[in-house]
């Protein structure tokens, strides 16, 4: 493979300005982190000590092998929402090493509203679970839960992809025969009373852990009846006379050995076969990405400069350089591992859709895991691009990105509008994980473009009575337009939501794929197979 040659001038005031920029964004980045992490009022840390309880971190620190890496899923989930009360959605979920196993990790969050599932909550579990079937990850569920947020119930209860659907999945993993392990480290009622009794294995915290569909509360209410939470549903109660608990243990460090001893036993998994040679780093520096990256998310730059600063040795065989060229393809390595990268360098047109269908099916041929990097205000729009058939060559490239059996990952770099979200495995085309940057922007058309349509719209709506919109305000009706667009389609707001799987300083996205193409190797690729391609 050829290496790619820089072009970027790292002492240019342009390189600099960036460069400034993009560090502010990822030191921001580093303390909303850190806050949805750590921060938490002294009175809930309090009650953890009081009840003899570790904090989720420490939980997760003593379960993990030593000096490897946890790749943390969604860390700032519900940012946004909730009145930014609900740090992390209450919720711990990414993947490590224990016992020398890969495994998906979920941990109730107790210093947060007592491990309650808020709606976000659940939708931040289902996906953990999405990732454990889709990687075939053994999982470990660290539990705490008070149930379900009641104020909230409407969001998650009912609908399909809701609290439901955490126990499907946890059934699902069991009928695929991949194990889970159930630490019941305090309460777990109603639909968290199923979590560790649908695992294989399950352990109780003397004295803190118990299992209940209806705690004492509840049964008050119902029955009349008193009865504390040790009677109704502790430990001894479930491992002696219900046989809802497997092993009893008398702290947490001590049910977390436990843990660690089950996993130890699982069978070592057969990874999938794919083309792999030992790693090297880049030829470039990582810490260039700072620089690289415009500070206004409408200057276009060469996405060959990103892939130089993440790929093996910075070499990348680059399939049909000269045709469709606001599309690279190419074949590369990273951490060793054979890749197949598409990347946007400005609008898809059709030919950029041919090329990129075309290069799909070679990776899924050949066995080779695809890597995507956005950064597209979408497709070609106007009566030339359309008499070319560049909706009839677009669903090509949907053909192809949905059909294509080999893992998917989606690093959305900058801009991501209109269907070239789609195109280029958005979050509806189940790529195995998506990670955004910082200045990342997400939705249906940049916020410019949305302003000036919506804007229009008014004017001609006032055009059709005799109005007329003064230049003030045509400009007061678009500005708050702008400001609600900015905000909805920024990367926090993304990952508040859990569109994404979190957001990566630029410079850490090699190791996180590295991580993530190692996990999707524990699942079979099947062999290639389409459905029918417009022609």
């Amino acid at each position: 493979m050829q290496q790619l040659s820089s072009l970027v001038d790292v002492r240019s005031e342009e390189y600099r300005l960036n460069q400034l920029h993009n560090m502010r964004l990822a030191k921001e980045l580093e303390e909303r982190q850190q806050a949805a992490r750590f921060a938490r009022p002294v009175r809930d840390l309090e009650r953890l000590k009081r009840q003899n309880k570790l904090f989720v971190r420490d939980r997760i620190e003593a379960l993990l092998d030593p000096d490897t890496p946890f790749l943390e899923l969604s860390t700032l989930a519900a940012n946004k929402a909730y009145n930014g009360e609900v740090p992390g959605a209450a919720q711990v979920v990414g993947i490590g090493i224990v016992a020398g196993r890969e495994v998906v990790i979920h941990a109730d969050d107790a210093s947060v509203k007592g491990g309650a599932w808020y709606p976000l909550s659940v939708k931040k579990i289902v996906r953990a679970l999405d990732i454990a079937i889709e990687n075939c990850l053994p999982v470990v569920h660290l539990c705490d839960c008070a149930g379900g947020f009641l104020p909230l119930q409407a969001e998650f209860f009912a609908d399909r992809y809701h609290a439901g659907r955490i126990l499907r999945n946890q059934s699902i993993l069991s009928k695929m025969g991949i194990p889970q392990v159930g630490i019941v480290m305090g309460h777990c009622s109603a639909g968290g009373a199923y979590v560790p009794a649908l695992c294989d294995y399950n352990i109780i915290v003397e004295g803190a852990g118990a299992i209940f569909l209806g705690g004492p509360p509840v049964v008050k209410a119902a029955t009349g009846a008193e009865i504390s939470a040790e009677e109704l549903g502790g430990a001894h109660l479930h491992t002696s006379v219900s046989g809802t608990g497997d092993y009893v243990a008398s702290t947490e460090l001590h049910a977390i050995a436990l843990a660690r001893d089950v996993v130890a036993r699982f069978s070592a998994p057969v990874k999938a076969s794919v083309n792999r040679a030992a790693p090297e780093p880049p030829a470039y520096c990582a810490s260039e990405l700072y620089g690289i990256v415009p500070r206004d998310p409408r200057t276009q730059f060469d996405m060959r400069e990103i892939i130089a600063r993440l790929v093996d040795g910075s070499r990348l065989h680059e399939h049909k350089p000269r045709y469709g060229e606001t599309l690279v393809c190419g074949f590369a390595r990273l951490h060793g591992y054979q890749v197949g990268i598409l990347a946007n360098n400005g609008v898809l047109l059709g030919e950029s859709a041919l090329k990129g269908a075309h290069f799909i099916q070679l990776c899924d041929r050949s066995r080779t895991p695809l890597l995507f990097f956005q950064n597209t205000t979408g497709f070609m729009v106007g009566r030339d691009y359309e008499r070319r058939g560049i909706t009839k060559d677009g669903a090509k490239l949907i053909m192809a990105v949905s059909g294509a059996s080999v893992p998917k990952f989606t690093i959305i770099c900058n801009a991501s509008h209109g269907a070239g979200t789609y195109a280029m495995a958005g979050r509806a085309f189940d790529p195995r994980f998506v990670f955004t940057w910082p200045q990342s922007q997400i939705s249906a058309m940049g916020a410019e473009q949305a302003a000036g349509v919506l804007t229009h719209v008014k004017a001609r709506q006032l055009a059709r009575h005799n109005g007329h919109l003064a230049t003030e305000e045509l400009a007061a009706i678009r500005q708050p337009i702008l400001e609600e667009y900015r905000e909805r389609s920024s990367a926090y707001y993304a990952t508040s939501e859990l569109w994404d799987d979190g957001i990566l300083d630029p410079v850490d996205t090699r190791n996180a794929l590295a991580i993530a193409l190692s996990a999707s190797l524990n699942s079979p690729i099947a062999s290639p197979h389409y459905g029918v391609f417009r022609m």
